[in-house]
């Protein structure tokens, strides 16, 4: 029997006058991965900056393993188990790799009480997950954020994720700006999660991508969810692009 990781219920989000989430539910499952799609617009980003605690919530409940939660602050969110990587996630350019991947949870030598970080350690799990996320160029961990490309950059959050083992990842257009060595590396740490104690929220605009690493599929539009249990074993990619698009709707009036 599936057992619940997450549940957002009746969730409402207003910026002064604009009603960006109309009553939003959703559930995501223990070792579940779901594509959450929809046009610009649709309440996607919105409805993620709520779960991960980066926007208050207007009205509604967040409830994480049964357990209702407040969601103030990213802090409260990674405490709960929830990381997020966004598109534009945060990394300090002047720090190493390493040092970006452990950005606030550096390991220390012991004793602890001298405060020395591992940099050894942190420079042997970053060698590690970079090869794990498709960087296949022998890029030394000590490198500046910085000096490297987009794609690499994606590339380290999505490390700095896989390595903290959170029950829920959020993977906000993790492909976009990835060479096709990088867009495999982090579709296989999806099917990865998919296979380990990890549930994954998957965003992106490539439907391509979602359809080869989801179990199900929500679909937004206008700030409310339109399908939330779209199996993309039995759907076609045309078919969810006329959910998207509302098309269904306009050939159910016409039919």
């Amino acid at each position: 029997m599936a057992e619940e990781l997450i549940r957002m219920e009746n969730i409402n989000k207003y910026y002064g006058r604009v009603h960006a989430l109309r009553d939003v539910s959703m559930r995501v499952e223990r070792h579940e991965v779901v594509g959450l799609l929809g046009d610009n617009g649709a309440g996607k980003s919105t409805l993620i900056k709520v779960l991960s605690g980066a926007v208050p919530v207007t009205s509604g409940g967040i409830y994480v393993k049964g357990r209702k939660v407040e969601m103030k602050s990213t802090t409260d969110a990674i405490a709960n188990g929830i990381e997020t990587i966004y598109q534009d996630s945060a990394l300090v350019p002047q720090l190493s790799i390493a040092r970006n991947l452990f950005l606030g949870r550096e390991p220390l030598k012991p004793p602890a009480f001298l405060n020395r970080m591992d940099h050894e350690a942190m420079n042997g799990v970053a060698r590690e997950l970079l090869r794990r996320v498709g960087i296949t160029k022998d890029i030394p961990p000590t490198t500046p954020i910085g000096s490297l490309s987009g794609g690499e950059r994606q590339a380290v959050a999505i490390a700095r994720a896989m390595h903290f083992d959170s029950d829920l990842i959020i993977l906000d257009e993790p492909t976009n700006n990835l060479g096709v060595a990088e867009t495999k590396g982090v579709l296989n740490f999806v099917r990865e999660a998919r296979d380990t104690s990890h549930s994954c929220i998957f965003i992106a605009h490539n439907i391509h991508h979602v359809f080869q690493v989801v179990s199900r599929i929500i679909v937004m539009r206008r700030g409310q969810i339109v399908a939330d249990d779209i199996d993309p074993r039995t759907t076609t990619i045309e078919e969810v692009e006329r959910v998207i698009t509302g098309e269904e709707i306009m050939e159910a009036v016409e039919g």
